[in-house]
């Protein structure tokens, strides 16, 4: 009966549908045929700045495109017609600092979320007296894969790293090669890439840099040595199938350091190219801080260095000479809290000055400082953030930037004057998303609002359009067929005081008379922004197309709402969070269209953490729950991340107990469904193995899928339609 009773709600869902509209298929929705049409693979090209480039579909050019009009200029390179080419396609490429040498990749195989080692190849876009170029193919080297190669500023040579070591390669010497370090060795030493934590954690891949007169190559030597290892084993499994393991399983072990345990030792060294001389910069570093980034400013005998302390409140900028090793502290950033990681990226060095950015007045705001560490001035201020730095133009004495002044929801493109009067360059109000030019007298601009899937236009430095070369049309016609569901915003008031943003899908064919069940979506991590004027279809849509009322809605400790907001959840993570998830089924129980009995939560990663965390809080609102690649105890998570929010285990017992899963496993309440990657190498399956153990233990039932050799983003082959089709089956079971 209970089978018979769920087909005909299904098949009453799906009529509804059919009546007013053609229905949501869940291959179409994971497959990506709602995908819009996007420029991927654009790079302005350096030292032009009224140009940009981009790989076509098929992997074979390198095309040119005006910024003007964005048509199509010339054929930078083209694979098939190149002279000496080994190979038919590439995966990537990047240009030299003038413009005039290409580094495509090839062979691209993944390390960790932003590492690859490739089989890179030299391309020169240099014309003779005749206007031609050689049209020549060259390999970078013959010695195996590399990775994180980097032009030096006068393009005349590419370091790189192999196993470890750094190479460089000389190119006005026929591409001669030597070895930089010696001492690289897996699990040990890393010079010039960082270790899987840095990685992970800091969003780089690459750890060196080049001097600005090209004489001298700095880098982060990373020793590990002491960091503790994490196992994963791996089965031959299909997508990929891994045939050495066909008969007994592998494994695969790496340096994972985790909450209050050793992490790599640091040090920041410059080598003399040609005296071929390495010296160790004299670096005040703390035994276990952090040197998240290091560049070269304008001057060659100033190396920046940025570091961070353990507990990552307090910022150091030192100014190191790369031949006297000498150190100097030019800004120290305080926290009662923490750092904000995105403050790194948007560490910029021009002549004579530099910016940085930081929410010491309560909202990220963008600061000038000169070359000698002194403050200019606060170039933005207000109770809005500034997203991301774009970058500051000489010519104009300009500084652009990313930020949502006009609302939360929204992401606008801002310009400060020479006058410190802001413009808003951004003509439609929701997200906005640029890349300007190398000359900054141009941008693309991609944006997007709840109804609009995506939008590309081309600008020239005042905000006027110029082109659009994506509208969605197509995609628009195909969506009018459907009767989609429509995201609507809304705000509420917590039991607490606490306004909170959030969006809702209702049903396809939605009676306000009705009742229906809710599917509640969040992920809740510190600084996440879930609630966005953004079009997104996804698997929420199918739901609602499904009959479910969907709701994600931001608590305590997202982003975008300022410091005190953002950073209120410090030292107990999970806690909050879980009270604001509590407090939306609350909310949404007393919505005359919502049956209180019928409403779900999920999430992944953090989201997953949360929606174990709500179920779990002690007020049983959760029907049932989906939490996917699920932190379930700090002590299990990495250094980085997990004690810039809640210091060490030692330091903070009360908060890593209270902000556990597991110790609050015994008021679970609710139907459960657990899944893992088994290859997880950012969220250890150890995290759902000692859950599910806990519940064992405390006669708790629940259900748990496993994928096969999938990493934290769990997909390959059929993986995600499968997923997928797993939570369907799972909330229309618990929820009906």
């Amino acid at each position: 009966m209970k089978q018979i009773l769920l087909a005909l709600w299904i098949a009453c869902g799906t009529l509804v549908c059919a009546q007013e509209g053609a229905p949501l298929e869940l291959a179409d929705v994971v497959g990506g045929t709602f995908t819009p049409e996007d420029l991927y693979n654009v790079v302005p090209i350096p030292g032009d700045g009224a140009h940009y480039s981009q790989r076509n579909r098929e992997g074979t050019q390198i095309i040119k495109y005006s910024f003007q009009t964005g048509r199509q200029v010339e054929v930078l390179f083209d694979a098939t017609t190149a002279r000496e080419c080994p190979f038919k396609q590439f995966d990537s490429y990047s240009f030299s600092p003038d413009g005039q040498m290409l580094l495509i990749a090839t062979e691209t195989t993944p390390i960790y979320r932003r590492s690859y080692t490739a089989v890179h190849y030299l391309y020169s876009l240099k014309r003779n007296l005749e206007g031609q170029i050689n049209n020549r193919v060259e390999r970078l080297s013959d010695g195996g894969a590399q990775q994180a190669p980097l032009f030096s500023p006068d393009g005349t040579m590419v370091a790189f790293v192999r196993s470890n070591n750094i190479y460089l390669v000389k190119l006005l010497y026929g591409n001669s090669e030597s070895q930089v370090t010696e001492d690289g060795a897996a699990g040990a030493v890393l010079n010039g890439i960082p270790d899987w934590v840095y990685e992970e954690e800091f969003g780089i891949n690459r750890a060196m840099e080049f001097s600005v007169d090209s004489k001298l190559l700095a880098f982060v030597r990373f020793d590990e040595t002491a960091v503790s290892s994490y196992s994963m084993q791996l089965f031959a499994g299909s997508n990929p199938r891994l045939e050495a393991f066909a008969k007994y399983p592998g494994e695969y072990t790496y340096k994972y350091p985790k909450t209050g345990e050793r992490n790599s030792t640091v040090s920041v060294h410059a080598f003399d190219i040609r005296s071929k001389v390495t010296r160790r910069m004299q670096l005040p570093l703390e035994a276990d801080g952090y040197i998240p980034r290091i560049c070269f400013t304008h001057d060659p005998e100033k190396l920046a260095i940025v570091t961070l302390n353990r507990h990552q409140n307090r910022l150091d900028l030192y100014f190191a000479n790369p031949r006297s090793t000498l150190c100097r502290l030019m800004l120290r950033d305080e926290s009662d809290t923490y750092i904000k990681e995105e403050v790194l990226d948007n560490i910029r060095f021009y002549p004579g000055h530099f910016s940085f950015m930081s929410d010491r007045s309560g909202y990220m705001h963008l600061y000038w400082y000169t070359i000698g560490g002194t403050l200019v001035r606060q170039v933005t201020s207000g109770d809005y953030e500034v997203k991301r730095f774009l970058g500051w133009s000489a010519r104009e004495n300009a500084f652009y930037y990313i930020a949502n002044a006009e609302g939360v929801l929204c992401r606008a493109l801002y310009k400060t004057d020479r006058k410190g009067k802001q413009i808003k360059l951004s003509a439609r109000e929701g997200t906005n998303s640029v890349q300007l030019s190398s000359d900054m007298s141009y941008y693309l601009n991609r944006y997007t609002s709840v109804d609009t899937p995506l939008l590309i236009t081309l600008h020239d430095n005042s905000g006027k359009e110029l082109a659009q070369p994506v509208d969605n049309a197509a995609l628009l016609q195909k969506l009018a067929a459907y009767n989609l569901p429509r995201k609507e915003f809304f705000t509420f008031t917590t039991e607490r005081g606490t306004l909170l943003n959030g969006w809702m899908m209702k049903p396809t064919g939605f009676d306000a008379t009705g009742k229906y069940p809710v599917l509640l979506y969040q992920y809740s991590g510190p600084g996440s922004q879930e609630v966005v004027n953004r079009w997104r279809l996804t698997w929420e849509t199918y739901m609602a197309s499904r009959g479910f009322v969907v709701v994600c809605v931001d608590g305590r400790g997202t982003g975008g709402r300022g410091a005190d907001f953002e950073k209120c959840t410090y030292l107990n993570l999970g806690v909050k969070e879980a009270e604001d998830q509590v407090s939306v089924a609350r909310y949404l129980a007393t919505l005359p269209y919502v049956d209180a009995g019928r409403i779900g939560i999920w999430g992944w990663s953090y989201g997953g953490y949360m929606t174990l965390m709500s179920m779990s809080e002690g007020t049983p609102v959760f029907r049932a729950g989906v939490a996917v690649a699920a932190v379930t105890d700090w002590n299990y998570y990495d250094t980085i991340y997990g004690e810039r929010f809640m210091r060490t285990p030692a330091e903070n017992a009360d908060g890593y107990e209270a902000a556990s899963a597991l110790s609050r496993a015994g008021k679970l309440h609710g139907r459960l469904l657990l899944v893992h990657g088994l290859a997880d190498d950012n969220v250890h399956f150890q995290n759902t193995a000692e859950y599910a153990e806990t519940l064992v233990q405390l006669g708790k039932p629940f259900d748990m899928q496993l994928y096969t050799n999938r990493n934290h983003s769990i997909y390959g082959g059929r993986t995600r339609l499968h997923l997928y089709a797993k939570l369907t089956r799972f909330f229309e079971e618990q929820l009906r």
